[in-house]
C-alpha cells in the first residue's frame, strides 16, 4: 500500500523557490509559509486573490484575537515577502503596519541559581549542554549545532558556525567548561554516542544533533528539580552569562562581540539588570557635601 505525497500548489512552490533563491534559513522559510497558510485559512480562498483591504482586516482580526506583537510582526514579514516578492504586488501591503514591541527587562539568574540549575539537570549530556549555554553565552540553536571540531582547546574558544544572522564567531571556553566537555566527550565516545567529527550533543541517532525542543524540556525539568521559581528558559542562561560578565567589570563591547550582537544597544540592555554594577553607583544622597 503506497502513501501519496501531499501536492504542493504552484503558488506555494513559487514562493519556496523565491525563498531558496535568496538562501533564507529553513526556519525563516517555515515561518513565512505558516504566515501565508494562516492568512489563506482566514481568507477562505487563495491568498493571491486578496486585496489591501483584506490584509488590513486580517491584521485587525489578529489584534482582536490577542496575537502578540512579536507574532504579529512575524506574520506581517512573511506576508510582505509573499506579496512583494512572489506576487510582485507590493501595493497590497500598504495598509498593514508593524506594531511596536514592548521592551521588557529579562529576569536574571544569580550565580548560585545558575549553578544549582545546571547540577539539577537529569543527565550528563544535559548538564554539559546547559553549562555551555551559560558558560559561553550561546543560543540554544548554537549549542545543539556544536560539533567536536568546534572545541579549540589550544586557543580556549568555541567556534560558532553560522549563528544568528548567518555569521561565524568565537565564544569563550573557560577552563572549567573545557573540563566538563572533556568529561562528557570521554563518556559519550566510550558509549558510542559521539561520532568522530560529529555533533557534540547528538540525538538518539548520532548522525543528528539533539533538538532544541529536547534541550528546552531539559532546562524546564532542571528548574523544577532545583526549585527555582523564576521563568527559566535556555535563553535565560545567555542573559545571565552577559549580566554576570558585566557585573564582574567586563567591557560591554567585548560582551557584544561574545554574544554576536550586531548593535551595541542590544547588549546595553544588560546594564539595566546588572545589580552589582548598580550597587557601585554613588547615589546623590551618599555624595559628600561640598566644603
Amino acid at each position: 500500500m503506497s502513501t501519496s505525497t501531499p501536492r504542493v500548489s504552484p503558488l506555494r512552490q513559487r514562493m519556496i523557490e523565491d525563498m531558496r533563491l535568496r538562501k533564507l534559513a529553513a526556519q525563516t522559510q517555515s515561518g513565512y509559509i505558516r504566515a501565508v497558510q494562516h492568512f489563506a485559512g482566514w481568507l477562505n480562498r487563495s491568498p493571491d486573490t486578496a486585496s489591501a483591504e483584506d490584509l488590513r482586516r486580517y491584521q485587525l482580526y489578529c489584534v482582536d484575537r490577542g496575537v502578540s506583537p512579536i507574532s504579529l510582526n512575524a506574520a506581517i514579514t512573511g506576508l510582505k515577502f509573499f506579496f512583494e516578492v512572489t506576487l510582485s504586488r507590493p501595493e497590497l501591503m500598504s495598509k498593514m503596519r508593524p506594531v511596536r514591541v514592548a521592551r521588557t527587562l529579562p529576569v536574571i539568574l544569580s550565580r548560585e541559581e545558575a549553578s544549582r540549575l545546571i547540577e539539577s539537570a537529569r543527565t550528563l549530556k544535559h548538564r554539559t549542554a546547559l553549562s555551555v549555554a551559560y558558560g559561553a553565552g550561546l543560543r540554544v540553536s548554537e549549542v545543539v549545532a556544536l560539533k567536536v571540531g568546534d572545541v579549540d582547546s589550544t586557543r580556549m574558544v568555541l567556534r560558532v558556525e553560522q549563528g544568528k544572522g548567518r555569521k561565524d564567531r568565537y565564544a569563550l571556553l573557560p577552563p572549567i567548561l573545557l573540563e566538563r566537555l572533556r568529561t562528557w566527550w570521554r563518556y559519550a565516545r566510550a558509549e558510542g554516542k559521539i561520532l568522530p567529527g560529529g555533533y557534540l550533543f547528538p540525538g538518539l541517532d548520532p548522525m543528528d544533533s539533539m533538538s532544541t525542543r529536547q534541550l528546552n524540556r531539559a532546562v524546564h525539568e532542571a528548574a523544577k528539580a532545583a526549585h527555582i521559581d523564576k521563568r527559566v528558559t535556555m535563553h535565560l542562561l545567555r542573559h545571565s552569562f552577559a549580566t554576570h560578565l558585566l557585573e564582574q567589570g567586563e567591557d560591554i563591547r567585548v560582551i557584544q562581540v561574545l554574544l554576536g550582537h550586531k548593535k551595541l544597544e542590544t547588549t546595553a540592555l544588560y546594564t539595566q539588570v546588572a545589580t552589582e554594577t548598580l550597587r557601585k553607583v554613588l547615589s546623590p544622597l551618599e555624595s559628600p557635601r561640598p566644603a
